[in-house]
């Protein structure tokens, strides 16, 4: 399953002390269902920013985000945790996991805080952690994998309630080179196996040119860059 993901005038500005930064100033996007997206850019350039926009983890100054056709400013709070929920699945580049639950556990956890059925979840996360190799470190606590691993888990989080978007941040960005590379090429083989739209923003430019397309974030604006 998979939606369309589209953004329209984004602008985001922050305070630092007295001074004004206009990190995004007129971000117009479109990604087609099942597309796979990558965005690099400098440091600073407002990635994460626009990333955690169309994840719904922060709101735009102005402009409009909508997700399979549904605009998330017209979301309450309470409406827009589900839909976040329900509907995108997030990497990050940190993976975010509960230190005192094991990898089944955390893989779990989403589908616990929707108040899903624990044996069907449990089936579930089971199925995905053997599709990527970590069929015997289920009953690992964060702390017992290595980050290759903790990232693997952290993408099978991703994907336990078969969201239609999946958002990554720098999935990559805190692990060697074999194991980043490791890691990206196994979510471009779950990206098309389940038929996921994706967006993934990277500071290695290799990594990025393995996605459909690839656009570069610059001066608070989106434009396509060459392969």
């Amino acid at each position: 399953m998979s939606v369309p993901v589209e953004a329209r005038g984004l602008k985001k500005a922050y305070r630092d002390g007295a001074r004004r930064v206009d990190v995004l100033t007129g971000i117009d996007l479109r990604v087609e269902p099942g597309e796979f997206v990558s965005v690099v850019g400098p440091s600073g350039s407002g990635k994460s920013t626009l990333l955690h926009l169309l994840g719904a983890l922060d709101q735009p100054d102005a402009g409009a985000v909508e997700i399979g056709g549904t605009s998330l400013a017209a979301l309450d709070a309470r409406e827009l945790a589900s839909f976040r929920n329900r509907t995108i699945g997030f990497v990050f580049q940190f993976q975010e996991l509960l230190p005192d639950f094991d990898a089944e556990e955390n893989v779990m956890m989403p589908g616990r805080i929707a108040g899903l059925g624990v044996a069907a979840l449990r089936k579930r996360a089971r199925d995905l952690l053997a599709e990527v190799g970590l069929e015997d470190r289920m009953d690992h606590y964060p702390n017992e994998l290595s980050g290759g691993e903790r990232q693997r888990v952290a993408l099978c989080r991703a994907l336990l309630l078969e969201p239609p978007l999946l958002l990554a941040d720098e999935p990559t960005g805190n692990l060697d080179p074999k194991s980043g590379d490791q890691i990206f090429n196994l979510m471009l083989e779950l990206q098309a196996r389940h038929g996921t739209t994706a967006m993934v923003v990277t500071h290695n430019p290799e990594l990025a040119r393995r996605c459909g397309r690839l656009l570069r974030l610059e001066s608070g604006t989106l434009q396509p860059q060459d392969r």
